[in-house]
C-alpha cells in the first residue's frame, strides 16, 4: 500500500468536506483518513459511504479514525486507532484480516508493547506541536521519529505539524509516508498543495 501522502480531514460541514477531499484526490493524494470527533455515528457513516464511493474512482483508500462501527458499516478500507482506544487485538478481530489497521505510536515504549502481526502500519508523532490536536504527546522531532521508525516491524507514517519543506527530512527518517492536515486543508489551493507534496515526495 502506498502511504506516501496521507491526508487527514479536518472537521467541516459535509459539502465543504467533500469538496476538500475531492481536491486532495485530484491532486494525487494516496490515502484519506476521515477524522471527526463530534458527529454522530449515523452522520459519520453517511459521510464515509459518500467518500468511499467518490474515492473509489481514484483508487484511494478511505481510513476511519477511531470509530470501529463506522469503518465496518461504511465499507471503508480500514481503521486507525490511538493509544486510548480498545486493544488492537480486539479491533483486528472485529475488522477481519482484509481491512487495514493503523495505530498511533508516540514513543518507543508503546511500540515495544504493540502485538506483532496485528497492525499494518503505524502513525508516529507528533513530530512537532500541532494546533489540530491540542492534547498531543510531547513532540518527537526528527531524531525521535527516526528512532521509532528504525525499531518498527511495520511501515510508519510521520504526523504532527508537517509542512512541504519537511518532505526530505521525513523520508530520511525512514518513514513510508507523511500525514498532513493543515498544510493541505488550509492551503489557498488544496489540489495544488497536494500535488506539490506528491511531487516533492517522489523527488526526495
Amino acid at each position: 500500500m502506498n502511504l506516501s501522502i496521507y491526508f487527514v480531514t479536518p472537521e467541516l460541514p459535509e459539502g465543504a468536506l467533500v469538496e476538500l477531499v475531492m481536491q486532495a484526490a485530484r491532486g494525487g493524494v494516496n490515502v484519506v483518513q476521515l477524522r471527526d470527533k463530534s458527529s454522530s455515528d449515523e452522520d459519520m457513516i453517511r459521510r464515509a459511504k459518500h467518500l468511499v464511493a467518490l474515492l473509489n474512482h481514484y483508487s484511494i483508500p478511505l481510513i476511519i479514525n477511531d470509530r470501529l462501527n463506522v469503518a465496518l458499516a461504511s465499507g471503508a478500507a480500514g481503521l486507525h486507532v490511538g493509544q486510548g482506544d480498545r486493544p488492537v487485538t480486539e479491533m483486528r478481530a472485529a475488522l477481519g484480516p482484509n481491512k487495514l489497521l493503523g495505530l498511533s505510536i508516540e514513543n518507543v515504549e508503546q511500540l515495544r508493547k504493540m502485538p506483532l502481526g496485528i497492525v499494518d502500519h503505524i502513525g508516529v508523532g507528533p513530530v512537532r506541536a500541532t494546533p489540530t490536536k491540542l492534547d498531543h504527546a510531547t513532540p518527537l522531532g526528527f531524531e525521535g521519529l527516526a528512532e521509532i521508525i528504525a525499531a518498527s516491524p511495520v511501515p510508519a507514517v510521520a504526523i504532527g505539524g508537517l509542512k512541504l519543506t519537511d518532505v526530505a527530512a521525513v523520508k530520511r527518517a525512514g518513514a513510508r509516508g507523511m500525514a498532513v492536515v493543515s498544510a493541505i486543508a488550509n492551503a489557498e489551493n488544496p489540489e495544488q498543495a497536494t500535488r506539490s507534496f506528491v511531487e516533492s515526495w517522489r523527488l526526495a
